[in-house]
């Protein structure tokens, strides 16, 4: 089970950070976001980060050149989209050889058939909860849907992930379940991570054993 941490832009958080190497760290790029990291990573931050930990670049409907710019200039591994960008908008991206990561909002009566158009251009899907504004809610859906997606395409799981869902987590058993994605379960303030409680949640998800 690969974990994603998102949400980070404090440059010491992100330094302590990637001492529990997480596979993923999430940087928002979305301006009404409270975890807003700006224009540019902190260049300190992102050249601290090791090649194995994948630096994602979470964006919403961002027009396609300045995506582009910024996936960029602060030589992001894979880009997370979280608006309602269309499929000919992942393809153009997938043209320059980008990895993304599609976002889908999960509602009671959430089609998974919906995500069927963007398959051949979209590396992994994130099955998120459902709200009113892009971007997180800090709720979880009921994971129980999660079932009815029979695509192929590996998935993260976000939406509200606290440090006391470690069982739930290890119950869950769909094939293509790929990475757990946390953000604000995580956090004593906006952008600022609890480590000892990540360091706990990352070594009890590794923990073969099951506890």
């Amino acid at each position: 089970m690969k974990i994603k941490v998102c949400g980070m832009r404090d440059i010491l958080n992100i330094e302590a950070l990637i001492k529990l190497e997480p596979d993923y760290i999430g940087f928002i790029f979305y301006p009404e976001s409270q975890r807003y990291v700006g224009e540019q990573i902190p260049v300190d931050a992102r050249i601290s980060i090791p090649g194995h930990i994948q630096k994602v670049g979470v964006f919403v409907d961002e027009p396609f050149e300045k995506l582009v710019e910024r996936f960029r200039g602060n030589r992001l591994d894979m880009i997370q989209l979280h608006g309602s960008e269309s499929p000919d908008y992942c393809q153009k991206l997938k043209n320059l050889d980008v990895a993304i990561v599609k976002a889908f909002k999960i509602s009671v009566d959430f089609d998974f058939k919906s995500v069927k158009p963007f398959d051949l251009f979209c590396d992994f899907y994130l099955f998120d909860t459902a709200g009113n504004l892009p971007g997180g809610t800090g709720l979880k859906f009921d994971w129980e849907k999660l079932y009815q997606y029979e695509g192929n395409k590996p998935f993260f799981l976000g939406g509200g992930i606290k440090p006391d869902d470690i069982q739930d987590i290890k119950r869950l058993s769909h094939s293509r379940l790929h990475a757990i994605d946390v953000n604000s379960g995580f956090e004593i303030v906006p952008g600022v991570k609890n480590i000892p409680k990540l360091k706990l949640f990352i070594d009890r998800i590794h923990d073969p054993s099951g506890l």
